[in-house]
């Protein structure tokens, strides 16, 4: 059987740590992912599960998430389209949204995630679509020959990807989704240039560019607010706006006592008009 990326096991493990490491309340609370990856008893003695490590991470994990899931909610959609799904548990966790979810990603990791769905019993009420998109595949076409109707509105969410794909790689995906219908809002998470970044950040930053260099997936585009709204406008949005990172600290995470807090990725949301 295939495997799943890795990325995306470390991704799952973080929201799980999330709930079990973190004091409620809690911004997602996901566990079927650990359920997904069965990474073995002693997971949470892994070197990028340390608890004290990982807290900005996992928090910068579960906000991204919970930031998409509302606004699948507060748009009211009945498609949600995740680019680089992984092992994303939406569709296990909001079954009663009837929201009907397409999940577009690597084909091994797919595989190898259908067959532990299968294995575990869980529900898949979504469409795979396998897609790379390095490859300057046609992933629109893909997406509507699974049932996805490129007539009606959607949320689509590309959260943990932009900064491992080329500029010209991130244009393309953008230039087709303002191709989608009027109403279809577009969450993309990115990566902003170190001199934008404080001094906890940028320590955060290192240590997660070495592992991902070391795992083969270096990151290698990172944008300023300003440059990333300039970049959606000339790829086809009219109605771009920058979600930082401090406003979903502000939105999710304020009151708490344990000064838990998001860093790194910043949210681009853009809806076609």
């Amino acid at each position: 059987m295939s495997e799943p990326d890795h990325t995306a096991v470390r991704v799952a493990l973080w929201r799980a740590l999330h709930v079990l490491a973190d004091p409620p309340p809690h911004a997602l609370a996901d566990e079927i992912g650990l359920q997904l990856a069965d990474p073995g008893p002693d997971w949470r003695s892994r070197p990028d599960m340390d608890r004290d490590f990982t807290r900005r991470f996992r928090a910068g994990i579960a906000l991204r998430s919970r930031f998409v899931e509302d606004l699948v909610r507060e748009r009211g959609v009945s498609q949600y389209v995740l680019l680089g799904a992984g092992l994303d548990t939406f569709a296990q966790r909001e079954p009663e949204l009837g929201v009907r979810v397409f999940e577009i990603d690597q084909p091994g990791t797919q595989e190898w995630k259908r067959a532990r769905l299968a294995e575990l019993g869980l529900p898949a009420p979504y469409r795979f679509v396998p897609v790379d998109f390095e490859s300057g595949e046609q992933w629109p076409e893909r997406l509507a020959a699974n049932g996805f109707e490129l007539e009606k509105p959607a949320v689509v969410a590309s959260t943990g990807v932009s900064m491992y794909l080329t500029r010209e790689a991130n244009a393309a995906t953008l230039r087709a989704l303002a191709g989608f219908a009027p109403g279809t809002v577009v969450a993309m998470t990115f990566q902003m240039p170190e001199e934008y970044l404080d001094e906890p950040d940028r320590a955060a930053r290192a240590a997660a560019m070495k592992g991902a260099k070391a795992a083969g997936t270096p990151f290698v585009s990172f944008f300023a607010p300003d440059e990333m709204l300039d970049f959606a406008r000339e790829c086809g949005f009219q109605d771009a706006r920058h979600v930082s990172a401090a406003e979903l600290n502000k939105r999710y995470l304020s009151g708490r006592s344990d000064g838990l807090e998001t860093s790194g990725e910043e949210f681009l949301v853009a809806t076609v008009s």
